[in-house]
């Protein structure tokens, strides 16, 4: 049987499906924990007996042996007597756990900061993100205070300090330091004689554009430092704050392709075709890599098609727009405006091109028009995705058929209850793919597999998605690919977990990392989304906190907002006027809102509209096609809207 032990927080034992593993008394869980804190190392039987008690008992022998036998029966149930435990060994006279380390949050949080020692600063950031969200407090937090506790304990928050330093030392690197600052306020402040804190706090402030308090910040640190710890001069404030007053560009870093964006962009001795092009082809292998890569991408994308257009030949123009070859997993656009821009610029092209134009050419521009414009209930969008693929599937091209399977994928938003046909396009891009060795759209195919599976509630069939995606990943400098990984496992946690501190801690993780991933689309409003969910799924009322960024998703919750401030008649008056959810991967979570809006307003019309959206997705996880939140069970919601109203 699959054991899963967690001890960053109080002890808790479970099975390979989640169920808790009744490991008896508070001594039974400290044998327990001392097993675990020996890391799979043997522990003699005379130190086992000194570490649990103060004053052994002449029993004391026989007592551990006893809570040993005990705890092998609860650990392995199905184990016939007198056969090997192949989970605690007996080793000479004492005792050592056989766990797996990645079964052990400890084990696995020590494990994830080594590795992120030596690691790229874009896979660091999302990796330490992940480990951090496995705390849920003070390690062996039910057990009382012994010395080897306090020794291991100790141990462990010194790796929680470097892990949090490490991380945000990696976002930094990235220039992407301003969403840690209210962090780092706080771990300074509670960590006053950690330097490395205030180095990484004045740091975060320079990069947010606040260079007066990044200096005051740092002479505040060597003040305190004087006064609390005799330490006169520190050499690493002393040296930020130097670099601060010259504008070191170190402390805003480019990344590597943005400086190869920029040189494209300043080269003119190259011929207008070719620069253009080049800046689009460049440009998408820089939009892969996230974060502020992707946001300059995107710009330096639209700059060279605006540029093209302006060539008066449309030929240049239609090849600018189709060198920019990128896979796209998510239907609402990063910056709509541009969208729609690019929409328009494709469709006059295509209108100047006429019927001469080669049928590859035509099938990108199609489905550049199919990708540009998801989330929408376009028809022609639709309509452009299909004859897309169509002349992808005449021409025998694996480049261009991926990218229109990418657009039908998107677009197949436009109706609910599509999952069948979006785990079709996953695999066929999964078999395309590695086939003709495009990795970009075979990792694509496995995060689409993920949602889909995510949709079904069989996050079983989704794991060797996920290691596939994880493995692509690094060797094609993919960081974006962790960020929804951990997504996903931050999801099937909402689900598992009973305890909702636990889920939102780990969504606060989470948050951080969309912070620096460069897809705003992604990022505004999914974090209060999901503590939405998560509120909503333990009969609690919506969170009201200000600060809360609800981004375009505050007109679908405003009525339960208003309901949790007491204001039943604002509640109503925004009941009543709440539009149409979008076509895009929120559509069934926003219904689900909305059902739960019906159902504490009493409202019948609304309940039959929520019922009528939500009935063709019968079987599925409202939410769950996001592969990031869930509000549980499609049929539970309409089993409550028929249980009020009779909406069957």
């Amino acid at each position: 049987m699959e054991i899963l032990i967690d001890v960053l927080g109080p002890i808790s034992v479970k099975d390979g499906e989640g169920r808790s593993i009744a490991v008896g008394s508070q001594r039974r869980r400290e044998l327990l924990g001392r097993l675990v804190a020996a890391g799979g190392r043997a522990v003699p039987l005379p130190l086992l007996i000194e570490d649990l008690w103060e004053d052994p008992p002449p029993t004391a022998a026989g007592t551990v042996r006893t809570f040993v036998s005990e705890l092998r029966r609860a650990l392995e149930p199905d184990r016939s007597p007198r056969t090997r435990s192949q989970v605690i060994e007996t080793v000479g006279t004492g005792y050592a756990l056989r766990i797996p380390r990645a079964r052990v949050d400890a084990h696995r949080f020590e494990d994830a900061l080594r590795a992120a020692r030596h690691a790229p600063s874009g896979q660091v950031a999302g990796a330490l993100s992940e480990a951090l969200s496995w705390w849920a407090g003070e390690p062996y937090a039910d057990l009382d205070a012994s010395p080897w506790l306090v020794r291991e304990r100790a141990r462990l928050a010194e790796l929680h300090r470097q892990a949090i330093e490490l991380r945000a030392r990696a976002v930094l690197d990235l220039g992407r330091g301003t969403p840690l600052i209210p962090e780092l306020e706080a771990f300074a402040t509670t960590h006053p004689w950690r330097e490395q804190a205030w180095v990484l706090l004045s740091h975060a402030l320079y990069q947010a554009d606040r260079q007066v308090d990044a200096l005051a910040s740092l002479r505040s640190a060597r003040a305190r430092l004087l006064d609390q710890f005799g330490l006169e001069s520190v050499d690493s404030l002393d040296h930020l704050e130097r670099d601060i007053l010259r504008h070191a560009p170190h402390l805003t870093p480019s990344p590597r392709d943005e400086d190869r964006l920029r040189l494209l962009n300043r080269t003119e001795a190259t011929g207008t075709y070719t620069r253009l092009r080049s800046m689009s082809t460049v440009a998408g292998a820089a939009a892969i890599t996230g974060g502020t890569n992707l946001v300059l991408a995107q710009e330096q994308r639209a700059a060279a098609v605006a540029e093209a257009e302006r060539t008066s030949d449309p030929d240049l123009t239609a090849r600018v727009i189709a060198a920019y070859d990128v896979p796209t997993i998510w239907t609402r656009a990063d910056d709509p405006a541009r969208s729609e821009a690019l929409v328009a610029t494709t469709r006059r092209t295509l209108h100047r091109l006429g019927p001469g134009t080669s049928p590859a050419l035509r099938a990108r521009l199609l489905a550049t028009i199919g990708l540009e414009h998801r989330g929408t209930r376009d028809r022609w969008a639709a309509e452009a995705a299909a004859e897309a693929e169509q002349l992808a599937r005449d021409l025998r091209d694996p480049s261009v058929l991926v990218l229109a399977l990418n657009a039908r994928f998107v677009q197949s938003f436009q109706h609910p209850g599509r999952t069948g046909e979006r785990d079709a396009f996953a695999g066929e891009l999964i078999d395309l793919s590695t086939r003709h060795d495009l990795p970009a759209f075979e990792i694509l195919g496995h995060l689409i597999k993920i949602q889909v599976c995510a949709a079904r509630g069989d996050t079983e069939a989704a794991q060797p998605h996920v290691v596939a995606a994880e493995r692509l990943a690094p060797s094609h400098e993919i960081p974006l690919v962790h960020v929804l990984t951990t997504a996903f496992r931050t999801m099937r946690l909402a689900q598992r977990s009973n305890e909702p501190a636990e889920v939102a801690h780990a969504y606060r993780a989470l948050a951080t990392e969309l912070a620096s991933a460069g897809m705003p689309g992604l990022e505004a409003g999914i974090f209060a989304l999901a503590l939405l969910s998560l509120r909503l799924r333990h009969q609690r009322p919506a969170p009201t906190d200000p600060g809360l960024d609800w981004g375009p998703y505050r007109p679908w919750v405003q009525p339960l907002l208003d309901l949790a401030r007491g204001n039943l008649a604002a509640a109503r008056r925004a009941a009543a006027t709440l539009p149409t959810p979008p076509a895009d991967h929120l559509y069934d979570a926003l219904w689900a809102v909305n059902a739960h809006t019906a159902i504490l307003l009493q409202d019948e019309s609304l309940a039959t509209r929520a019922h009528d959206a939500l009935r063709p997705l019968r079987g599925e996880i409202a939410g769950g096609t996001t592969a990031m939140i869930t509000f549980g069970p499609v049929d539970d919601i309409l089993a409550a809207l028929d249980h009020l109203f009779g909406t069957r």
